[in-house]
């Protein structure tokens, strides 16, 4: 018999079917018994009979989140879960769990959530939860929606790698590591490689790969490895017009979650508000909010704007733009009339930077000029400035969290919970 899934047992009422899945709950009511078994799509009732006895027998030594293959039949019952129920007839063990867990898999209602600390050591137990299983659903379909973005669109897929001969961003902390005989960082950012990419002629790409930073960091916005999200795109005008493609991009991701998995999303409309730094600074310190550095926002100025715009424009999005070339990387452009300023851009989506994004600097002895400024030595970085040195297209992009996404979409207190193994200064396992 082959298997049906649990949400398409409403397609099967009337016949005999075939469930595998988790022993969500057992329940004992002496000549009836009924458990509750979960696979990756839903939860549906089973009753076992009393006169059904070979599989009567079998639950009084059945443990919670054992592994089950059930054949019985499906049948309507207006009382139970889902508006259906199956009548077990067979029921096979395919692996029996261990009868204390070290976490619950179902939290009572009313109970104390348990540690966040725990739930990451047994981070396999935690993920069985529906709600925990949603969230990498969410990213699932959100990243097909951009792909699907990216595929219309003409984009070609990088692979970029994670070790590299010099710190891809200045200011960024880094790990270093031995390379055999010489010293490699593991990648801040696949920025180099894209901008490789478009001196290659590529002229649209997109990258989808780990990050790591070594910043010691203990808030609710950082890991020290995340996914990044990055395209890069040629022949562009200002940085308006790689603010633009993310535009497209954000919408094109949002109504796939939207027609998939998140019915009540709510698809932003565009052009995205737009600020300057120093427009966002005055307006801020008009509402009384201290600012706590002259030339970049804080936490709490993110979420204060991003309120702000919200209750006038309605939009959970802002772009802030213009930042301080002392905040910024050498390899951003710079304006000819204010040269202090840089032509990039960071996003703010429900009060928490998801992206940050610029023009890029691509004339060769603009950027090794701007990186002797910033105080860098320019030998290490020879190789990079050589993808400039003959000939390439005037480009920018972004690089991106989804992570951070996902937990404003989903309204998470961590990024941590958006993440299926987090790292952190102090996790390495499991």
């Amino acid at each position: 018999m082959a298997r049906t899934y649990i949400k398409d047992l409403k397609e099967t009422i009337g016949q005999d079917i075939l469930i595998e899945g988790f022993i969500q709950a057992i329940r004992d009511q002496g000549g009836i018994k009924f458990l509750n078994i979960r696979d990756v799509t839903g939860v549906v009732q089973i009753v076992i009979l009393k006169s059904e006895k070979e599989v009567f027998d079998i639950i009084k030594d059945l443990t919670l989140e054992s592994v089950v293959a059930l054949e019985g039949f499906a049948k309507e019952e207006k009382q139970a879960p889902g508006g259906l129920e199956v009548q077990a007839k067979k029921l096979t063990v395919l692996s029996k769990a261990e009868p204390e867990l070290p976490i619950p898999v179902v939290e009572e209602k009313g109970g104390d959530e348990t540690e966040l600390i725990k739930c990451f050591d047994w981070r396999w137990l935690d993920l069985r939860k529906p709600n925990k299983l949603k969230i990498f659903k969410v990213w699932t379909e959100l990243e097909r929606g951009f792909r699907d973005y990216f595929a219309s669109n003409n984009y070609i897929q990088i692979y970029a790698p994670s070790f590299m001969s010099t710190p891809s961003e200045t200011g960024a902390e880094v790990f270093e590591v031995k390379y055999f005989e010489q010293k490699a960082y593991l990648s801040q950012s696949p920025q180099f490689y894209k901008q490789m990419a478009m001196a290659s002629g590529f002229e649209k790409v997109f990258v989808a790969g780990p990050v790591f930073r070594a910043e010691p960091s203990y808030t609710t916005r950082h890991t020290t490895e995340f996914t990044g999200w990055d395209f890069e795109i040629s022949y562009i005008k200002d940085h308006y017009e790689v603010m633009a493609e993310q535009e497209k991009l954000i919408v094109a991701g949002f109504t796939h979650l939207k027609e998939t998995v998140l019915p009540d999303l709510e698809v932003p409309s565009i052009p995205f508000p737009k600020m300057t730094m120093e427009e966002v600074k005055e307006k801020l310190k008009a509402a009384g909010v201290k600012s706590e550095k002259r030339y970049d926002m804080s936490p709490e100025e993110e979420r204060e704007i991003s309120k702000m715009i919200k209750e006038e424009t309605g939009s959970d999005f802002i772009f802030i733009t213009d930042y301080h070339i002392s905040v910024r990387p050498f390899y951003h452009m710079r304006y000819e009339d204010k040269p202090e300023f840089t032509k990039s851009f960071d996003l703010i989506y429900k009060g928490v930077e998801i992206t940050t994004g610029a023009q890029r600097e691509h004339r060769v002895e603009v950027l090794e000029k701007q990186a002797t400024e910033k105080g860098m030595d320019l030998a290490p970085l020879q190789d990079y400035v050589n993808f400039f040195r003959y000939g390439c297209p005037p480009h920018g992009g972004i690089g991106m969290g989804p992570s951070r996404i996902i937990t404003r979409m989903l309204e998470l207190e961590s990024v941590k919970d958006a993440t299926y193994l987090p790292r952190d200064v102090k996790r390495l396992k499991p």
